[in-house]
């Protein structure tokens, strides 16, 4: 399954699958905990791949706040970098929706400050932290779109859901964020 729309010469791209297989894009992002360790999730899938060579990197970063990210190598993953984000618990960590929002934005500033031209996101914050998937959805991709004009190294986004159920939820918001 994949959903996609270019504008301005940036591919935003929904996709089902797996992060940690991206092989075509050059850094994932880590829906990371505070400490930066394997966890569940996403974080517990690049963690099983990348370790323990990467929890060596990410000591060092340790720990990091709702909203921060940083940027490691990705070792035994098929991608250069991994973007490392704490999304905010929902109901928490507050105002949710511009930690979210300032999560993805980092994301993005970090990429566009190390020249990296293609980036793919899980859904942040909507497992074990319980946001709600369509308004992680409906933060996440109407970054993304505002994002745009300013994103001129950074020209592949791509969102990756695990499931059925995610993917739908943010095709329906696709659609009504980009017609």
């Amino acid at each position: 399954m994949e959903t996609q729309i270019t504008i301005q010469g940036t591919s935003i791209e929904l996709r089902k699958g797996d992060i940690t297989a991206q092989k075509d894009m050059q850094a994932i992002v880590n829906a990371a905990n505070a400490k930066l360790i394997t966890g569940g999730g996403v974080a517990g899938a690049i963690h099983k791949k990348g370790d323990p060579e990467l929890s060596q990197e990410t000591r060092k970063f340790a720990p990091i706040k709702p909203g921060e990210a940083v940027l490691t190598s990705a070792p035994n993953l098929p991608n250069s970098y991994i973007i490392h984000c704490l999304g905010p618990v929902y109901g928490v960590d507050e105002p949710s929706d511009k930690l979210l929002e300032r999560c993805y934005s980092h994301a993005l500033k970090i990429a566009t400050e190390n020249r990296i031209e293609s980036v793919a996101f899980p859904a942040i914050s909507t497992g074990a932290f319980g946001y709600p998937t369509e308004e992680a959805a409906e933060i996440a991709l109407s970054l993304f779109k505002q994002s745009v004009p300013s994103l001129n190294l950074v020209k592949r986004i791509r969102m990756v859901l695990w499931n059925d159920h995610d993917y739908n939820i943010h095709s329906t918001v696709f659609k009504k964020i980009f017609g």
